[in-house]
């Protein structure tokens, strides 16, 4: 199956000759990519994880609060001070072990970038050392992590890439830091945007499935940790929050309470990144997903060698027991109807009180036919390799590396002296 991306935003003009791929019809893998649901569990349950061995340092935050950060071993030594630094923001609960983050570590490393991934705290294994984890909300953990790391590396330019609901927080973190960001740029991908839809969304046909899979997911990272919380107020629901069977249950009994939200509706409305676009003053490109239902009925040598036999009737049986709901013109989690496309194409300004539109020239949208959430099976690499945003992400930050579009000022923090260092696999 082959369509065209669709590209827009303020920023095209500017950004489009980045790219070396936009030009070519977007071919999603054939079968996978015939429902979202397919490809996100298909992206899911076989794409390969590269193997990469990571130098563990966990940052104390202001708080007392801990994130772990993970850096390629042996890249402190490897390469020069200046190399540009990109930040990874996995998803929720996600961490350096997923092997979307993996896969572009990978290829911006190959391309000489130092990495580092941004654990919140529970993720990845990481410490919890206080009542709180982290939300769509809370910017303080990042605020740190980017003054940390451009402290560490004051001659580099920075850079960070988003996941969903790390896309959620990167965004938020854009716009509250404006044009004193010290990013030079940043890129976006499946993100949510806003909450109250996704929730709705979340709630609806298969996307239970997912739901629950992400609740089974907090529920441990915070039994995990639970004996943290023991001493909280009434307030904190703990049982409900052990027990969570939904997202939503979680983020009532816990996560909006520690975030000093009315209600779990409060925090969806408040806390997603819509509003934020036209806030955003340094460059930035948001990847997002629009599936549309393509049945293909016929299985292919191609297909038979890639998948195997056995596999490729089980990934059909699912096709059919799913086909009532392969309609969904959807990411099942990022809802499409969710992205903010006008304040991708226009911004606000204020001049002499007086507030107009015009072309917002930070931004640039794609949007992919097909790709499911976190999937894009598509590509030179699919099925099982790289995702088709990849090389998409590299030219983008490549292209502002090599352009000089360079951070503008901001205060390089203060290093923290509680770090520990840990290798980690």
């Amino acid at each position: 199956m082959s369509a065209s991306v669709e590209v827009i935003g303020g920023g095209v003009e500017t950004f489009l000759p980045a790219f070396t791929t936009l030009d070519r019809p977007y071919a999603t893998y054939p079968l996978v990519g015939s429902s979202t649901h397919v490809e996100t569990i298909f992206a899911y349950l076989f794409r390969t994880t590269p193997d990469v061995r990571f130098r563990r340092e966990c940052l104390r935050t202001k708080d007392n609060g801990t994130v772990a950060l993970d850096w390629v071993s042996g890249d402190y030594g490897a390469l020069p001070p200046d190399a540009p630094t990109l930040i990874l923001l996995p998803g929720l609960t996600g961490g350096s072990n997923d092997s979307y983050i993996r896969h572009m570590l990978l290829r911006a490393r190959n391309k000489g970038w130092r990495v580092v991934v941004f654990n919140s705290r529970g993720c990845g294994h990481g410490p919890v050392t206080t009542p709180q984890f982290y939300s769509a909300s809370f910017l303080g953990d990042i605020s740190e992590v980017v003054a940390h790391v451009s402290f560490r590396y004051p001659d580099a330019n920075l850079y960070a890439a988003g996941w969903s609901l790390g896309a959620n927080i990167l965004v938020r973190y854009l716009a509250q830091e404006s044009g004193s960001c010290p990013l030079s740029g940043a890129v976006s991908l499946c993100n949510p945007f806003n909450l109250v839809i996704a929730d709705e969304d979340f709630h609806k046909g298969f996307n239970v499935v997912y739901n629950k899979a992400l609740a089974s997911s907090l529920r441990r990272i915070f039994k995990r940790h639970s004996l943290l919380f023991e001493e909280m107020s009434d307030e904190y629901n703990i049982p409900a929050a052990a027990s969570c069977k939904t997202i939503r249950e979680f983020d009532e009994a816990l996560t909006r309470v520690s975030f000093g939200f009315k209600s779990v509706d409060d925090y969806y409305t408040k806390s997603g990144s819509a509003e934020s676009i036209k806030h955003v003053r340094k460059p930035l490109l948001c990847i997002q997903v629009i599936c549309t239902f393509k049945p293909s009925t016929s299985t292919t040598a191609q297909q038979i060698r890639f998948f195997g036999l056995k596999r490729l009737i089980m990934l059909n049986k699912f096709l059919k027991a799913l086909i009532h709901e392969l309609q969904a013109a959807n990411d099942s989690i990022a809802p499409a109807r969710g992205i903010p496309r006008q304040d991708i194409k226009a911004c606000f300004s204020f001049i002499l009180c007086a507030k107009y539109n015009q072309d917002n020239p930070n931004c640039m949208l794609i949007v992919t036919p097909e790709g499911g959430h976190l999937g894009w099976v598509a590509g030179d690499e699919a099925p099982y390799g790289a995702p088709w945003t990849d090389p998409v992400v590299m030219d983008f930050l490549e292209y502002l590396e090599n352009n000089n579009y360079k951070s503008e000022s901001a205060s390089k923090s203060m290093e923290s002296n509680n770090t520990l260092h840990a290798t980690v696999k």
